[in-house]
């Protein structure tokens, strides 16, 4: 019995419950890799090469045994630090109370001071809500929009996938239009016209100038509906000559009905991902000549690989005005993603994916949960962003006391982050449609600013590689001319990541600070190869991680610039760091335990290699 509820626990917090993206190939059917883990024969066949590269297990070591040592003083003093700053017994804490909330853990206070987090953490009910109904309402809607097939015809064939797209898709777009209206009120108008504009760019147009116009288009609406505050109809009024009072009045009155979100522009941005992906896949979708992809490569269109799933355009009877804005409203991805991009989404619509089964999505769901209580747990043990908000004499803090209050800073951006995609996430995998997961890894499991950005906001950066990366030609660092070609890409990458995010001169100092950051460590593999160290494996793991740890140092840094304060921030925490014997000897402790992690990260990622699983990051 207690074996099987350790076993049932162990399989919550298993890669393939978070996402089986990550334990499959993505040129290899999920149906077919199942398979092959069943039968060590067709391993191979399945794209599946257990233990591939892998070192031998260092868990049970002399050297990890001293490891759990340092773990076992470092950790507990890393929650201690921040919880000693925010208890009432702090000379400092009458500063930052107005910004705690009545909380309901322990008779502790709580800190939901940032705005972002307490308005993400009052709508949770919310989700919850609509994460039973739509579903429910999904299921009336198919008793009354049955899929209708031949006497003795397959649920898999292609009459029944074009069944299933049409019921899907019309109530995608039906439930779409009144959580619009919902939502936004009468800016629900302004998002229907951009849509139209945008479908506009893409099926009007010149093939040759459809990728420019869309891009132009949409980083001008990316830019202007911020600037102009979400287009109020007020303003757009004011630009028409002699226009009556009531036509004002009646602006006005407009810009009033704004529904349940009145600042329909700021989550709008996720949106737009997806209108660049529709354009995009559909020009790629005109330059294909001949059949159908999945008929020339002789695949099952009802267990497609996810390379298939995303890259094989849809027939182009697909690209229509309503199922396009059925994938740009979609319900349990509208307001914070994961991504999905359009030829995925028709493929799931028509076939549904085999990766999603009921035992795995109530596994994710209490994982769910549980980052959930983990997240109310630090807001009410660390108040970081009281403290920020508060505008302290940081001179008051320690050295120990400013990094660890940036770092958990960083910690619970990560968190208000994760809940909620983790919450849509689930709510996509209840209504039967498979997105990829956003958080692979939790934001201290990470050594490299090529591998970070790889596991945050992981659908984001895929689109970022196939929408701007690979159109870009990549990177490649073998001559001075395509280095800095390479470097021109990734500035284009992360500047248009920083712009999405905001219009905001700090976030492009940002993405400036992650490409500089990118250099060192690209440098660093080419001066320092793995193949000329294959005969001295431990040094060369000790060389990485002295590298990895100045990696981190600076990743923290960028990421304090972008999200936790700004360059003041970051000039007060190194100033800190450098202020007098106590902050020297505390940034030597930090490095030093900042190695023992990196090495314990280096050992999860070779257990993982063992199991067959390289994640890349």
């Amino acid at each position: 019995m207690g074996g099987d509820i350790l076993g049932f626990i162990r399989s919550i917090y298993q890669l393939d419950t978070l996402d089986t993206r990550f334990t499959t190939p993505s040129s290899v059917p999920y149906k077919v890799a199942s398979e092959a883990r069943n039968d060590p024969h067709g391993a191979q066949e399945g794209g599946l090469s257990k233990g591939k590269n892998a070192e031998r297990s260092k868990w049970s070591t002399p050297e990890f045994y001293l490891y759990y040592l340092v773990f076992l003083v470092a950790v507990p003093y890393m929650f201690w630090v921040p919880f000693e700053v925010s208890r009432e017994s702090d000379p400092r804490y009458p500063k930052f109370q107005r910004y705690l909330s009545d909380g309901w853990m322990l008779g502790r206070k709580v800190d939901v001071s940032d705005s972002q987090l307490r308005t993400i953490r009052g709508k949770i009910p919310h989700i919850f809500g609509l994460l039973v109904v739509q579903p429910l309402l999904r299921r009336v809607w198919k008793l009354f929009k049955p899929t209708r097939l031949e006497p003795g015809a397959s649920e898999t064939s292609p009459r029944a996938a074009e069944a299933r797209l049409e019921q899907r898709v019309s109530f995608d777009a039906f439930f779409g239009a009144i959580l619009l209206i919902a939502l936004h009120g009468t800016s629900g108008l302004k998002i229907l016209g951009l849509l139209w504009l945008n479908y506009q760019v893409a099926t009007r147009l010149p093939r040759k100038i459809v990728p420019w116009a869309t891009w132009i288009f949409n980083l001008y609406v990316l830019v202007t509906m911020k600037v102009y505050d979400g287009y109020r109809f007020k303003t757009f009024v004011h630009l028409i000559p002699f226009a009556p009072d009531s036509l004002l009045d009646l602006a006005a009155w407009m810009d009033g009905q704004q529904g349940l979100l009145n600042r329909w522009h700021i989550l709008f941005n996720i949106t737009i991902l997806r209108l660049i992906s529709f354009n995009l896949d559909y020009a790629w979708m005109t330059d294909r000549q001949g059949g159908s992809p999945i008929e020339k490569k002789q695949l099952d269109p009802a267990s497609l690989s996810e390379r298939d799933r995303v890259g094989t355009p849809a027939p182009k009877i697909h690209y229509s005005f309503r199922n396009y804005f059925a994938y740009a409203i979609y319900a349990p991805l509208y307001l914070a993603g994961p991504i999905l991009t359009f030829n995925d989404y028709i493929s799931q619509c028509r076939y549904k994916s085999a990766s999603i089964e009921l035992s795995r999505t109530v596994k994710y769901g209490i994982r769910c949960l549980l980052v959930l209580l983990a997240m109310e747990f630090v807001l009410h043990f660390n108040y970081a962003n009281a403290i920020s908000n508060a505008r302290p004499d940081w001179s008051s803090y320690t050295p120990a006391q400013i990094a660890l209050l940036s770092f958990f800073k960083l910690h619970i951006i990560w968190l208000k982050l994760l809940v909620p995609w983790r919450l849509f996430r689930f709510w996509a995998l209840v209504d039967g449609i498979d997105p990829p997961e956003n958080m692979l890894r939790c934001v201290s499991d990470n050594y490299s600013t090529l591998s970070f950005w790889r596991s945050w906001h992981r659908s984001f950066y895929r689109w970022t590689l196939r929408y701007i990366y690979i159109p870009l030609g990549g990177s490649n660092f073998r001559t001075l001319v395509s280095s800095a070609y390479s470097i021109v890409t990734y500035l284009a990458v992360f500047m248009f990541v920083a712009i999405w995010h905001d219009v905001d001169f700090q976030l492009l100092v940002w993405s400036w600070l992650i490409v500089a950051f990118f250099l060192p460590e690209i440098a660093a593999g080419y001066l320092f190869p793995r193949k000329k160290w294959e005969g001295r494996p431990t040094a060369y793991r000790m060389l990485c991680c002295v590298g990895a740890v100045g990696n981190v140092l600076m990743m923290i840094s960028a990421n304090v610039v972008g999200f936790g304060g700004g360059v003041d921030a970051m000039k007060a925490l190194w100033e800190g760091l450098f202020r007098g014997l106590s902050g020297i000897s505390f940034l030597t402790g930090s490095c030093i335990a900042l190695f023992v992690g990196i090495q314990v990260m280096f050992e999860i990622r070779q257990s993982e290699l063992r199991k067959g699983i390289d994640l890349k990051c």
